[in-house]
């Protein structure tokens, strides 16, 4: 009885094994490098392009305000030495105002073009998720991972060119 139950056992055991090694087989697995396909994008270039020309005047502003802060540093580095002492104090009182209107100028418009390139970038991983969805569906595939989380992947299961025609032509 007990050379019975084992050899049940060990047949019940060795069925699973090969059941789920076939299953494993029967899968169709993908390999995606997403940033890589977002950062290849010609929409990326126009994104970034036209989050410049929307924020340019206030670069700008940002921009003058480093320079003059810059320009009065120098000043008083280089004629603070024959600077009276008011001369002094009312150069460096300038320059702490203009650092504080410049923190005050840049931190906002830094957040500001964040927050825009966030919904860009939003914008663009729902094209790249529907491309992968698409050639995903087209060729059969039951699992496509991000690049990252794979440690080795042969190329043939990149399908990283595909996405990017198929989000290219899209557009």
């Amino acid at each position: 009885m007990k050379t019975f139950t084992k050899t049940i056992a060990t047949t019940v055991l060795l069925a699973t094994t090969l059941l789920s090694t076939a299953a494993m087989a029967a899968q169709k697995i993908a390999i995606i490098d997403v940033q890589g396909v977002i950062q290849a994008l010609p929409q990326t270039a126009q994104i970034v392009q036209g989050i410049n020309n929307e924020f340019k005047a206030q670069f700008a502003e940002v921009q003058k305000l480093q320079k003059d802060g810059e320009f009065e540093v120098e000043k008083l580095q280089r004629d603070g030495a024959t600077m009276s002492e008011a001369q002094k104090k009312a150069s460096q009182e300038k320059i702490m105002a203009i650092r504080a209107e410049l923190q005050e100028k840049a931190t906002p418009l830094q957040q500001e073009v964040q927050r825009r390139q966030n919904e860009e970038q939003t914008k663009l991983l729902g094209l790249v998720k529907q491309a992968i969805d698409a050639v995903a569906k087209a060729e059969n595939y039951d699992v496509v991972l991000n690049a990252g989380a794979a440690t080795f992947a042969k190329p043939e299961f990149d399908i990283s060119e595909k996405v990017l025609a198929k989000v290219s032509q899209s557009n």
